[in-house]
């Protein structure tokens, strides 16, 4: 994923473009405020009429309290209650009273000469002791700016949480609907389509979940169709279980109730009996071998060996057996130096289950082939042979077979079959040691 992507980037993008709009506005909206702000007190009497009312509440308390010009304390506290002014005081020309400087202004008597500007007003108040001149200066639009001031503030403030509710917006969306569509999944649905956007964060989150998805549903394919093999290879395996034993209560039967000819007959009938013990009993084998690799016990591999090592002394017994049961057989070996790791009893078992299958099914009058080579991933075996005519049905269920592949899958190697109408191939392939681990 590109870090451009990630939820971290496009947060700071977004917060860094709503800081500028709302500074933009913020300035757009503080440059207006105090344009118009400007353009009503320079046109309007606002100032004047505070003024106005200002000096005559300040004649009536002068007349009420009777104070002089004197009383610069009454002034003062007169002036701190109006908040936001400023205010001077001359008695025939001669400064009395500055709200700035109360305490230095008091019984100064030094002449100051009265300079009339436009900005400021002055209005004759009458005193106990004298009528003065009372120049008076107020902030009162100070509020006004002040109350603007907030309110562009608190816009800019709502333009930018606006802009960042509207940015995270699709985002909350496609949250809540990856939690909708989670809730499908939790029912059961394994076949919905989680909706994947984007290549942020979320977008890899719900590819996992999808991904999960899909193994899951994969694993409960497989399980259902192992369910369906299982059933289906009890359910054969119950039936060439039946058949020899059913026969051999039938010869049972006749040796019991001594209905046979001669003692030639008889011997026959002992033969069959064993015949169809030995096949039971390989068929509990079977059984047995499959129980035990499909279950889910992890097998542990032993120390890596060379391929040469492992199966030099293994093929010349096999091969020595096939010859004394009447086979040719060819060896075509081709060492090389990879190594592998196996689990002897489990290629005990292969092994067993390939020579089996090799004595039943091979073609005496043709030789049995086994080839040894290495390739670059991998270490192989080839069992060769041509298929004779059977009289009767044996091991219908192919269970040796089953065993021979999924023993071979848990020590990390493969077992592949090629079957014509003249040929049979069984090839065992061992993974060799740093690739396998890769591979399974």
């Amino acid at each position: 994923m590109n870090r451009r992507e990630s939820l971290y980037f496009q947060l700071a993008r977004l917060l860094i473009l709503a800081a500028v709009c709302s500074g933009i506005a913020f300035s757009g909206m503080r440059g207006i405020g105090i344009y118009f702000l400007n353009h009503y007190f320079e046109t309007s009497d606002y100032i004047e009429q505070k003024n106005h009312d200002r000096m005559k509440e300040l004649q009536d308390s002068v007349t009420q309290n009777n104070i002089s010009t004197r009383d610069s304390e009454f002034l003062t506290r007169w002036v701190y209650r109006q908040r936001g002014i400023f205010m001077q005081v001359y008695c025939n020309s001669v400064l009395v009273y500055d709200s700035n400087y109360a305490e230095e202004t008091e019984g100064w008597d030094a002449p100051v000469e009265i300079g009339y500007y436009d900005w400021e007003a002055y209005y004759k108040i009458r005193f106990s002791d004298s009528e003065a001149e009372v120049m008076l200066y107020g902030f009162y639009e100070r509020k006004f700016y002040g109350y603007a001031l907030i309110a562009e503030i608190l816009v800019s403030i709502l333009l930018f949480l606006m802009i960042v509710m509207l940015g995270i917006r699709n985002k909350m969306k496609y949250i809540t609907q990856l939690s909708r569509e989670i809730g499908i999944l939790e029912g059961g649905d394994l076949k919905y389509q989680v909706t994947v956007k984007g290549k942020d964060e979320l977008a890899v989150l719900a590819r996992g979940i999808d991904d999960m998805r899909k193994s899951f549903a994969y694993q409960v394919e497989q399980e259902a169709h192992l369910t369906k093999a299982n059933r289906r290879m009890i359910t054969e395996m119950s039936h060439d279980l039946r058949t020899p034993l059913t026969s051999m209560m039938i010869y049972m039967e006749i040796l019991k109730n001594h209905r046979y000819h001669d003692e030639a007959q008889m011997e026959e009938y002992i033969d069959r009996i064993d015949r169809k013990m030995h096949q039971l009993k390989q068929l509990s084998e079977h059984i047995f071998e499959y129980s035990l690799v499909s279950s889910e016990v992890k097998v542990e591999l032993e120390e890596p060996e060379s391929f040469q090592t492992l199966f030099y002394d293994l093929l010349s017994e096999v091969s020595a057996y096939l010859e004394q049961n009447g086979f040719t057989v060819e060896m075509k070996l081709h060492w090389g130096n990879g190594l592998i790791r196996i689990n002897a009893g489990y290629l005990t078992r292969v092994m067993d289950n390939v020579l089996s299958n090799l004595l039943k099914y091979a073609k005496q009058s043709e030789p049995v082939t086994i080839t040894a080579f290495e390739k670059e991933e991998e270490a192989c075996i080839c069992f060769e042979n041509q298929i004779r005519q059977l009289e009767r049905k044996e091991d219908s269920t192919n269970i040796g077979l089953v065993n021979t592949k999924r023993m071979m899958e848990k020590m990390h190697g493969t077992c592949r079959t090629e079957n014509t109408t003249k040929i049979f191939r069984t090839k065992l392939c061992f993974f060799k040691v740093g690739r396998g681990a890769e591979r399974c």
